[in-house]
This record gives C-alpha cells, sequence and structure tokens, in this order.
C-alpha cells in the first residue's frame, strides 16, 4: 500500500527572508510544484503541512493542515500533524518531505517501505552523500501520540524523538546532484535553476 505524504511548509523560510520557500519560482513554476511531481506518483494522499493564511497554496488542490502544536515549534509538529491526518484516511504509513527539496527519488517511498520491511525497523530515514535527511522518512501513524506527548514536552529534533525507536538509515545515490538538495538561500535556488537547465535535475 502507498503511503499518505505532508510536505512540510511550516517553517518560517528566515534565510530567505521569510518567505514561504515552496512558492519561490524555479525554472517558471513554484517550487512545491517540483516536489509535488515527485512525490505524487508515490503516495495514495498528499495534503500540505502550512501555517497562516491557507489560500496561498489554493491553487495546488490539496488540502492545507496547520500544525496541531501550537508555536511554530518545527518540523516535527508538521509530522505529527501529518500522522493524525493521515489516520482519518486509514492509511498506516507518513512520508514526510520537505517542500524545498526538487529533486527528490522517484523512488524514495518505495526504497523505506522496502528497507522498513527487510530489517524490521519502524521509521526510515533518507541518506545521501553520507548525511541523513531527517524531514525526509517514513513514520508509521501509531507513533503519532508518542509524538505529540514527546513535543509537549519541549522535544524539537527529529533525531532526538527518532531515538527511541528502531530507525533504518536508507541511502539513496547521487548521481548529477544530491537527490536531497535543498533551496535554503538565493545561491541555492541559483543552483536548482542552472540544474534543471542543464537537466542533471531530472532522473
Amino acid at each position: 500500500m502507498k503511503p499518505a505524504c505532508v510536505l512540510l511548509a511550516g517553517g518560517l523560510g528566515t534565510r530567505m527572508g521569510g518567505v514561504d520557500k515552496g512558492l519561490l519560482t524555479l525554472a517558471g513554476r513554484p517550487l512545491l510544484a517540483h516536489v509535488i511531481e515527485r512525490v505524487q506518483p508515490q503516495v495514495a494522499q498528499l495534503a500540505v503541512n502550512a501555517n497562516g493564511d491557507p489560500s496561498r497554496f489554493a491553487a495546488f488542490g490539496f488540502e492545507v493542515l496547520p500544525d496541531t502544536v501550537e508555536g511554530f515549534v518545527g518540523p516535527l509538529a508538521g509530522v505529527l500533524t501529518g500522522l493524525r491526518w493521515a489516520a482519518s484516511h486509514n492509511l498506516p504509513l507518513l512520508l514526510s518531505v520537505p517542500t524545498d527539496t526538487p529533486f527528490l527519488p522517484a523512488d524514495l517511498a518505495a526504497g523505506f517501505i522496502e528497507a522498513i520491511d527487510e530489517e524490521g525497523a519502524e521509521i526510515a530515514i533518507a541518506v545521501s552523500e553520507g548525511r541523513p535527511h531527517p524531514t525526509a522518512s517514513l513514520w508509521p501513524v501509531y507513533l503519532a501520540d508518542h509524538l505529540e506527548t514527546a513535543l509537549r514536552g519541549g522535544t524539537r529534533r527529529i533525531k532526538e524523538f527518532m531515538q527511541d525507536y528502531r530507525v533504518i538509515e536508507v541511502a539513496f545515490v547521487t548521481e548529477a546532484i544530491d537527490p536531497f538538495f535543498n533551496v535554503n538561500v538565493p545561491e541555492d535556488l541559483a543552483r536548482a535553476e542552472a540544474a534543471l537547465r542543464e537537466g542533471t535535475g531530472r532522473t
């Protein structure tokens, strides 16, 4: 069964001047559109986690989910929101991905599910070039209550929460560009534009 997917757009985008990174233009389309193009074929349901006015994402046609825990406490709040939403659709797994990663692997969800099945893990986390990418992970919905307790108890870092569970790190190959390359500053956006122009951002 394909997982649900939550696109994590709840951050403040401080290094990009406080704008929604997913709405930045990349090759004539919003950055978020590139992410959706990558992940939508891999998942059963898709929603955007974002705080504030949801109408700014209306053009994408997906449900917009504000954090269920107040205070802009980070991506774990978006994961929790996604877990609650996935449960409401009777989907047992949630894929979380950030909205500033336009080159995500086409086999991200399948790679995670295969690794979890083979290793008996609970959570899968993406790795590329030896670096983990905690926001690109696969989560079981049954962790929602545990995660909410942790968040309300002050846990903020994804890897801090994960340390109490069976986690498998799943390595994805970098070819022309790191598939988890993310846009944090204007220079990153220019690099992504160049990769798409040259065809190195396509798989």
